[in-house]
C-alpha cells in the first residue's frame, strides 16, 4: 500500500468533531496542576528529529477535524452482495469475506473465522464511526448489504500525523476521542484500526489497589489499597509511550491488562467492558485480544496523539504551562483523608503527585491471585494535590475490588 498522501478526500469523512462532551467535562473540572515531563527513552526516533512543522497549529481555535479515509487509487476491488443481514451469532463465508474486507482496511476483526462474535461487532462499530462519521453512541451491530457496498470502496486509512512528513514517529498512535476510535500507525499505514472507551468526566470515589511498580507505588515492595477520589478524563495531547507491562496491573484508575502507560497513570490496555459510550477512568479500554496485539505496532518513545474534539493535540503541547482543563498533564487522584489502609505498612504513600520523570522501571508480573479482579466497568481520572503528608494507618476491613481503569 502507498501511504503517501492522496488529495482526494471522501466528504462523508471529512468532519467537524464533537466537542459536547469534552465540554460538559470542561464544567467539572478543577484546575490545578503539574505541567511538563513525559515520554519516553526515544525507542526508534529521537524526539528532537521529529518536525514541529505541525505545531502552527498551537494556536488553533477553530473546530478540529480528523478527515482520514481518502479515496484510493489502489485497484478496486470485485464487489459482491450479501444475501441477507448479518448479526451476532452467524457464521458462514459472508462473514469472513467482510472480516477480510475490514482487516485488509486496517480494522481490528481478530481472528479471521467466518464468525461473528464480539470482535467482528467492534470491527463494524469503529468502521461506521471513522468512515462514516456515524455519532459515537449510534453504530449499528446489524451488517445489512448497504453498508457493505461502503465497505467495498476502493479507499484506505491515512494518517492525520505523517511519519514522512517529519510529523510523527515511524510507530505512532492516534486517538479520537469524539468518535471513540484509535489507530496504531507504522511508516503510516494503518495497521489496526479500534474500537476504544475513555473516560467521561465523571467524579468518582473508590477503594483502589496499586500494585508495586505502579504510578502512586513505584517504590512500593508491596500492594497499597486506599481510597482515592478522581474525574475521569481522558486528556488531549502530544504525548510518548513510557511504559508496557504484560498481563493484568492494578492502578489508581482500576484494573487493565496490557496496559501502554503514556501519560503517568493514563494507559491504552485490553479491558472486558468496552461500551460504545465513554466510561473508563480515564485510559484507552480496548477488548482484552486487541490490548494483547497492540503491542507489536509500538514501542517505548512512540508518539500518542489524542484529539479532544476542542483543539489540535499540539496545542496542549505548546501551551502545557496554562495547566489547561483537558491539556497534557491528567488530573491527578486525591486521597480521601476518612479512609485508613488495608497494607501492612505503617507508612504506605499517600499521595498521587506525578514524580519527577515518567520513566518508571517495568513492574514485575502480577501474582496468579490478581487474574480474577473484576474488569473495569466504571469511568474516571484526577483532581491534581499538593503532596500529601499524613501518614496512612493500618486497618484490617476487607479489600474492596478496584473499578475498572
Amino acid at each position: 500500500m502507498n501511504p503517501s498522501p492522496s488529495p482526494s478526500r471522501l466528504p462523508s469523512a471529512t468532519r467537524s468533531l464533537p466537542a459536547l462532551a469534552a465540554i460538559a467535562v470542561i464544567g467539572t473540572v478543577v484546575i490545578a496542576g503539574v505541567a511538563g515531563g513525559f515520554g519516553g527513552d526515544g525507542g526508534d526516533d529521537d524526539p528532537q528529529a521529529v518536525s514541529t512543522s505541525a505545531t502552527t497549529l498551537s494556536t488553533s481555535t477553530v473546530p478540529v477535524t480528523a478527515p482520514i479515509a481518502v479515496e484510493s487509487t489502489d485497484a478496486p476491488v470485485t464487489t459482491t452482495h450479501l444475501s441477507q443481514p448479518l448479526g451476532l451469532g452467524m457464521a458462514g463465508e459472508e462473514v469472513r469475506q467482510v472480516q477480510e474486507r475490514l482487516a485488509e482496511l486496517g480494522f481490528f476483526v481478530g481472528e479471521i473465522d467466518g464468525q461473528f462474535g464480539r470482535l467482528f461487532e467492534q470491527a463494524l462499530w469503529a468502521y461506521q464511526k471513522l468512515v462514516l462519521n456515524v455519532p459515537r453512541d449510534e453504530p449499528t451491530s446489524i451488517l445489512t448489504d448497504e453498508l457493505w457496498q461502503d465497505m467495498q470502496r476502493p479507499i484506505r486509512i491515512e494518517p492525520n500525523r505523517w511519519h514522512s512528513k517529519g510529523e510523527a514517529t515511524r510507530n505512532h498512535v492516534e486517538i479520537y476521542l469524539p468518535s471513540q476510535v484509535a489507530v496504531f500507525f507504522v511508516d503510516d499505514v494503518a495497521e489496526m484500526i479500534v474500537h476504544v472507551s475513555s473516560g467521561d468526566g465523571q467524579e468518582w470515589k473508590e477503594v483502589v489497589k496499586i500494585d508495586v511498580g505502579e504510578f502512586g507505588n513505584e517504590n512500593g515492595t508491596a500492594p497499597l489499597e486506599r481510597r482515592e477520589i478522581g474525574v475521569s478524563v481522558t486528556p488531549g495531547g502530544v504525548f510518548r509511550i513510557d511504559r508496557m507491562v504484560e498481563g493484568l496491573r492494578n492502578s489508581a484508575l482500576g484494573g487493565m491488562w496490557d496496559p501502554a502507560y503514556f501519560n503517568y497513570g493514563i494507559a491504552m490496555h485490553g479491558a472486558m467492558n468496552v461500551p460504545l459510550h465513554p466510561a473508563s477512568h480515564g485510559c484507552i479500554r480496548m477488548s482484552q485480544t486487541a490490548g494483547r496485539t497492540f503491542h507489536q505496532y509500538i514501542d517505548k518513545g512512540d508518539q500518542v496523539f489524542v484529539w479532544d474534539g476542542i483543539k489540535e493535540p499540539e496545542y496542549y503541547a505548546a501551551n502545557a504551562s496554562l495547566a489547561y482543563p483537558r491539556g497534557q498533564t491528567p488530573i491527578f487522584n486525591r486521597i480521601d483523608p476518612t479512609y485508613t489502609t488495608t497494607t501492612s505498612s505503617t507508612t504506605a504513600p499517600t499521595t498521587t503527585v506525578a514524580p519527577t520523570s515518567p520513566q518508571q522501571t517495568p513492574a514485575p508480573t502480577p501474582a496468579p491471585t490478581v487474574a480474577q479482579t473484576p474488569a473495569p466497568t466504571q469511568p474516571a481520572t484526577t483532581v491534581p494535590q499538593p503532596p500529601a503528608t499524613q501518614p496512612a494507618t493500618t486497618s484490617t476491613s476487607t479489600t474492596v475490588p478496584a473499578a475498572g481503569a
